[in-house]
């Protein structure tokens, strides 16, 4: 089922890119380009040509992995995701390392103190990063820890004015630094990155943080784990084998629609914070009507969403061996 998704979403992104207002061909070659120019660069682009036409054209360039290439800075633009991709994943990667981290502890902690004092702030706290804009938290943070406080770094990308990045390897600073044995990138790479991975995990972490709690509820209350119980089972063995992991279920679901949100939702977060990755790529292309990357950066991220769906479907059958169904004749 994934290629006819891929398909129809590629029509989509092909369709909405050709009704953007202007002349991506007029604006490639500036205000001062002759008429006839303006006709040879849309010939070119193959932009005089029918639409139909165009999206062959447009589909044939992607079973062959060729996006087209960038009006702004005349590269192919899977040269450029190649280029820009590697900062948006570690910026996700380590949201999501963030929002597991803090999100299923505290979940848990709130649903076996349900009604306390703890379980009201961590509601309170979820409440709050659901509706904290991500624009408005990140000045406030870069104001307070930065500007105020001076404990974090300015927010200059993924290092310092003045460091050199380490030997590429994945694209990955913190991992590339590690590889390379070189601990002073890591820890730098490490300090410049929490700030933004925070400000890019408070909505997800506020969301795990109430599926998880509500799992736990739900799963708690069932006759299995008072069964458990009343077999005298040592609370950690009742809570983390037995409740987690039929709770877990929704939880890899609600986990790959978050690695989709945060890896196709870090535009604004890297605006903020100057992060070399595929946002402020997409923002600068819109801002050129490249309609080219646009539609490449669509499609990329539309094929690894699809992908980390089909993940989690493999999941649930290594986490629940119910749903392996073994057929026999």
């Amino acid at each position: 089922m994934l290629i006819p998704v891929i398909l129809g979403i590629s029509v989509i992104i092909f369709m909405l890119a050709r009704v953007i207002p202007g002349d991506p061909a007029r604006l490639a070659l500036g205000e001062s380009a002759t008429p006839q120019s303006i006709d040879a660069m849309r010939h070119e682009m193959g932009l005089d040509k029918p639409i139909h036409e165009q999206y062959w054209i447009y589909l044939k360039g992607l079973l062959q992995g060729d996006l087209g290439r960038s009006i702004r800075t005349n590269r192919p633009v899977m040269t450029d995701l190649l280029a820009y991709f590697p900062a948006t994943l570690e910026l996700t990667l380590t949201a999501m390392v963030i929002t597991v981290v803090i999100a299923i502890p505290l979940g848990i902690i709130s649903a076996l103190k349900r009604n306390s004092l703890i379980d009201h702030l961590t509601r309170l706290a979820a409440l709050a990063g659901v509706s904290m804009p991500i624009f408005w938290l990140g000045l406030i943070l870069i104001y307070v820890l930065f500007y105020v406080l001076g404990w974090a770094p300015p927010p200059t990308g993924r290092l310092g004015i003045l460091s050199s990045p380490p030997k590429t390897f994945t694209g990955l600073f913190m991992i590339d630094s590690l590889l390379a044995g070189d601990w002073a990138i890591f820890w730098e790479s490490l300090r410049y990155i929490l700030l933004p991975a925070f400000c890019l995990a408070t909505w997800s972490l506020a969301m795990l943080l109430r599926m998880t709690r509500s799992g736990m509820l739900d799963v708690l209350g069932e006759d299995y784990i008072r069964t458990a119980r009343a077999k005298g089972l040592p609370q950690k063995i009742v809570v983390y084998k037995h409740a987690l992991r039929n709770a877990v279920i929704p939880l890899l679901t609600v986990l790959g629609i978050i690695f989709g949100i945060l890896l196709n939702g870090a535009i604004l977060t890297e605006t903020i914070f100057s992060w070399p990755g595929m946002g402020r790529y997409v923002v600068e292309s819109i801002s050129w009507l490249d309609y080219t990357p646009i539609q490449g950066i669509a499609i990329f991220a539309s094929v690894i969403y699809t992908l980390v769906n089909l993940l989690v479907d493999i999941l649930y059958a290594v986490v629940d061996p119910r749903i392996r169904i073994v057929k026999s004749d």
